[in-house]
């Protein structure tokens, strides 16, 4: 707490230094932590983080508000070894949005060697050159000091071989919340002049419904993803406020139906008794509540749409 309190004072002391904002995107081989490190400084659960790579399906943007930046993290999809037409088009994807952040952060495990895919991603981040590249090493609460320090020399090096110097190179843990606002206090200063872009509430530009069905959605898959892995979609069909509620007590009803393929599933999902759907809805509550900032009363049902994975009608329907 005393550490905030300074940077508090300082913000005021300075407070003729023009206020910035800009992009900054992470980049990393799946499973680097790019999620984790976006919702720790956000401050809020706004990717949707999982165990399984891949499930970032929108382009979230976070957006850190500060009283001197703000600033508004982009999510391009992953780079990879294009096998596929769509492979090469997520790629130029990929290098259009590096090309025109302000800032890119790019996110390597501490407790994991460099390893080829690391090297792909860097050597492509050396042709971008215009744009400062921070070397952002992650789950740093999972390694030792020693193993750390080497993790930052091969760093170093990775650039240096490849012809160009990071920024800076910050070791985090967002688990841990260590050193996440000093990423902060590092990016703030690469961002242009500028007013903020984004008024002071947004966390994101996503509806929100569809950050509900997504919070639905993990609390539904978690546990069941080997029997499940994909064959669930969840609309939200409705968000409203309560009427009759006064307004220091409000109430915000959400019904939302969770989507199956197969009859067969139905069973998985709502468990015996009913009872993992139960959890399924506190747990999505809890989330949804600190999402949006007020009390929720979840209506779930679970509904079989036939083969909707292959479905183009059902596919439109349930917002793909």
């Amino acid at each position: 707490m005393g550490a905030m309190s300074v940077r508090n004072q300082s913000s005021e002391q300075s407070a003729e230094a023009p206020h910035r904002a800009g992009f900054a995107c992470f980049v990393g081989r799946p499973n680097a932590g790019k999620s984790t490190l976006t919702n720790a400084l956000v401050g809020k659960k706004v990717a949707i983080t999982s165990n399984r790579p891949q499930t970032t399906r929108h382009t979230v943007r976070g957006i850190v508000h500060r009283p001197d930046a703000q600033l508004i993290l982009v999510d391009t999809p992953g780079l990879h070894k294009p096998r596929t037409l769509l492979g090469e088009r997520l790629n130029d994807v990929v290098r259009a949005t590096w090309a025109e952040v302000d800032v890119i952060g790019f996110c390597l495990p501490a407790n994991e060697k460099l390893g080829p895919g690391d090297r792909f991603i860097a050597k492509e981040l050396a042709g971008i050159k215009r744009t400062p590249k921070v070397a952002v090493v992650t789950k740093t609460d999972l390694v030792d000091s020693r193993a750390l320090a080497e993790q930052l020399i091969a760093i170093d090096q990775l650039g240096k071989e490849l012809g160009f110097e990071w920024a800076e190179i910050v070791p985090v843990s967002a688990v841990g919340d260590q050193q996440v606002g000093l990423l902060a206090d590092l990016l703030a200063p690469m961002l242009p002049e500028s007013p903020p872009l984004y008024p002071e509430g947004d966390l994101t530009d996503e509806p929100e419904q569809v950050m509900v069905a997504e919070l639905i959605r993990e609390a539904a898959l978690e546990g069941v993803r080997d029997e499940l892995p994909h064959s669930i979609a969840v609309v939200v069909e409705e968000m409203l406020p309560r009427e009759d509620r006064p307004a220091e007590k409000p109430l915000l009803d959400i019904h939302a139906n969770i989507y199956i393929e197969r009859p067969s599933q139905k069973g998985i999902i709502i468990g015996p008794k009913g009872k993992r759907l139960k959890d399924v809805g506190i747990k999505s509550r809890k989330q949804i509540e600190a999402l949006l900032g007020t009390p929720v009363f979840l209506d779930l049902h679970v509904k079989v749409a036939k083969d909707w994975q292959r479905d183009p009608k059902q596919l439109r329907k349930l917002g793909f």
